[in-house]
């Protein structure tokens, strides 16, 4: 029986707001690198779906989806744009966003990705982060960000569930990065961690 194939990837990690989404979608720009945003996922299923209903009963209450179906939309999503060749897994790192989210999630996965480094987001000033989220609720009408209780509560999920996740990878692939200031700012300091990383890939599967 042939083995699990694993994708090879790098996660983004780090609180609500940090900038996961933004610094992610920047790098799945460049060749090389293919971004998934679990977020982007969730906000494109059909909302008439049990599935989509399953996700808007717990994300409009700033609580983490079930592991299970969070895994299972995930997986199927990847493997659609595995299907449209919009993501090569031979030549491209898998720029993870959102998943996982919590230590049952890193063991649901485990089977499926590599990782080869983990971007550890950080930001000094959590009322900055939650103004950011308003925000971007206002500007993107993203319902489930533009209430503040829903948005504090989403940072004590995050400490309560998420933060243990660095504690399931060995400390040598995990790099802290200062996420304050300009996109640019954050992004030339995420490049200098993961570089390496996409060199040491290409040079494998030329």
């Amino acid at each position: 029986m042939e083995s699990q194939k694993k994708f090879r990837s790098v996660l983004l990690f780090g609180p609500p707001g940090v900038g996961k989404g933004t610094q992610g979608a920047i790098l799945g720009s460049v060749p090389g690198f293919f971004h998934l945003s679990v977020g982007d996922v969730f906000r494109s299923i059909d909302i008439g779906s049990d599935d989509g209903q399953e996700v808007y009963r717990y994300s409009s209450q700033g609580q983490l989806v079930p592991d299970e179906l969070t895994v299972k939309i995930w997986k199927k999503a990847l493997h659609a744009y595995e299907a449209l060749t919009r993501y090569k897994p031979r030549e491209d790192i898998l720029i993870l966003d959102g998943i996982p989210r919590n230590v049952a999630q890193t063991e649901l996965v485990k089977d499926h990705l590599e990782i080869l480094q983990v971007i550890n987001l950080q930001c000094s000033d959590e009322e900055e982060m939650i103004h950011r989220m308003r925000r971007r609720a206002i500007r993107e009408n993203r319902a489930d960000d533009a209430n503040e209780d829903v948005i504090r509560n989403r940072f004590k999920v995050f400490r309560e569930k998420s933060s243990a996740v660095l504690e399931c990878y060995p400390s040598e692939i995990i790099s802290t990065v200062n996420a304050n200031g300009s996109p640019a700012e954050v992004l030339k300091r995420i490049l200098d961690a993961v570089v390496p990383v996409q060199n040491k890939h290409f040079r494998e599967n030329v």
